[in-house]
């Protein structure tokens, strides 16, 4: 059936080309009718509301006929302690095990007779619970998803049989050596302090935490204030905030005792964490040094400095042809497999750094050739480099926003951070207004000469010592 489909399909597009028909121009045009900056003009508004209890309503209207709706929670790993880390996780578990109104089975079936797809993820400092469906069927999604959240049963016999499906995930994980070393980069980085705790946390938690563990986590957190609830799609704002309205505006804003939990400030420590295991057929290595926090004005300078480095994998196309230099001399001296510049931004801090996977013996070359870009942004950055990486950073932004989804999870992590949703109109304007000279200046603030951070896997003999890490964040001039 599929082929004669595409038979057909062939057919008619074949006399629609023929008939210069406008239809088929059209779907071969797609957006490309529609300039850059047009479509930043033309990007629907964010519109947002607050409900009484300071609950935040959220949504963006494109007209789709799907929609994403879903609320995003200030609460993750870095609310928990070292006895609780974990609960964040173990809850995402148990949302999707029954509610008080419905128990599993029933929620399942509500889930899968709208043809939606419910969902969850926890981070270190949102957790969101959201749900894709027909533009229809919102009433109903809101409707579920405030049972996930307010109602969750937590009965204590789903609590003991999720507990061997947590920690299979627990040992899955730790087979992804990419996780395994950005956790240990977080861990030896913010050493001491909450951020330094992974997501999923210890496997004995996982195998202690009570049911009144999790009570507590949800009655300590899930406020209405740190709520947020979004929308993106065929969703009509004022239907969502009458919504709202119905189904959370019985969650408290209260604290027990007005003990309101604050966030611990978290101190960045220039170390080093070495797994070897000269097993594994390759070394995942990471270094990083603090970064800017979400709403810091260096986010986008660093943004676009990591744009210029860029990016790199073995499956990619262009070779010596790359744009980032460090990518052409990954190429052109087989550095590594792949790599990657990454910013991890949180509400007073970040990770501003560089993860690859290389063979055991070009560790040293690539941490060198790394340390080198970084040492090149901080002193020799030029007009090319900045408008280059002006361009793939306003591109990156673009593409990331390619869905109900992701446009949902941008507004609920905008509002969470910046307290409304930034529109790329004027991420374009900011990026525009970065020049080499404020690159080097930024860059040199959070790089050079500061103390990194390592966390490396696998076989890591060759990994330089610390110290000579440490040198090399800055050059001797003359």
């Amino acid at each position: 059936m599929a082929a004669s489909v595409c038979r057909v399909g062939s057919t008619v597009g074949r006399a629609l080309a023929k008939n210069r028909n406008p239809i088929l121009l059209s779907l071969r045009r797609g957006q490309a009718s529609v300039s850059y900056a047009q479509s930043l003009v033309g990007a629907p508004e964010t519109r947002l509301t607050a409900l009484d209890n300071g609950l935040r309503v959220a949504s963006e209207e494109t007209g789709h006929a799907t929609c994403t709706v879903g609320l995003w929670i200030s609460a993750g790993s870095r609310y928990e302690n070292e006895k609780n880390n974990g609960a964040g996780f173990f809850l995402e578990h148990m949302a999707f095990k029954g509610t008080k109104n419905h128990p599993q089975t029933a929620l399942e079936q509500q889930v899968e007779s709208m043809g939606a797809h419910l969902s969850a993820y926890t981070s270190r400092e949102h957790t969101a619970y959201y749900m894709k469906t027909l533009a229809k069927d919102l009433p109903k999604a809101v409707e579920l998803l405030s049972e996930v959240v307010q109602s969750c049963s937590l009965n204590e016999a789903e609590i003991e049989q999720q507990r061997p499906v947590v920690l299979r995930e627990l040992a899955e994980v730790e087979t992804n050596l990419q996780d395994v070393c950005l956790d240990l980069l977080h861990a030896t980085a913010f050493q001491g302090t909450p951020l330094g705790q992974s997501v999923l946390g210890p496997s004995d938690n996982a195998r202690t935490l009570t049911r009144q563990n999790l009570v507590d986590y949800v009655n300590s957190h899930y406020k209405a204030p740190r709520m947020v609830l979004a929308a993106a799609g065929g969703v009509n704002h004022e239907e969502l905030v009458s919504l709202a309205k119905s189904h959370f505006s019985g969650v408290s804003f209260e604290y027990e005792g007005d003990a309101v939990p604050l966030l611990s400030p978290c101190r960045f420590t220039g170390s080093e964490v070495r797994m070897r295991d000269d097993d594994l057929p390759l070394a995942h290595v990471a270094i990083a040094v603090e970064g800017a926090s979400a709403a810091s004005p260096d986010i986008v300078p660093l943004m676009v400095a990591n744009s210029i480095i860029g990016s790199f994998d073995l499956t990619y196309g262009g070779g010596k042809n790359l744009s980032s230099r460090l990518a052409r001399l990954a190429v052109e001296e087989k550095l590594c497999h792949s790599f990657q510049a990454f910013h991890s931004s949180y509400s007073d801090t970040g990770l501003l750094g560089i993860h690859f996977v290389a063979d055991k013996h070009y560790i040293d070359d690539m941490m060198h050739w790394s340390q080198n870009a970084w040492m090149n942004l901080c002193t020799t950055v030029t007009e090319s480099d900045v408008a280059r990486g002006k361009n793939a950073l306003k591109a990156s932004l673009v593409g990331q926003l390619n869905g109900t989804t992701p446009i949902c999870d941008d507004i609920g992590r905008h509002i969470l951070n910046y307290g409304r949703r930034i529109p790329l109109a004027e991420w374009d304007a900011r990026i525009d207004g970065r020049d080499p000279k404020v690159l080097r200046d930024v860059c040199s603030k959070y790089i050079y000469d500061k103390c990194p951070a390592v966390a490396a896997v696998g076989p890591v003999e060759q990994l330089p010592d610390y110290n000579r890490m440490r040198s090399a964040m800055y050059w001797l001039r003359f």
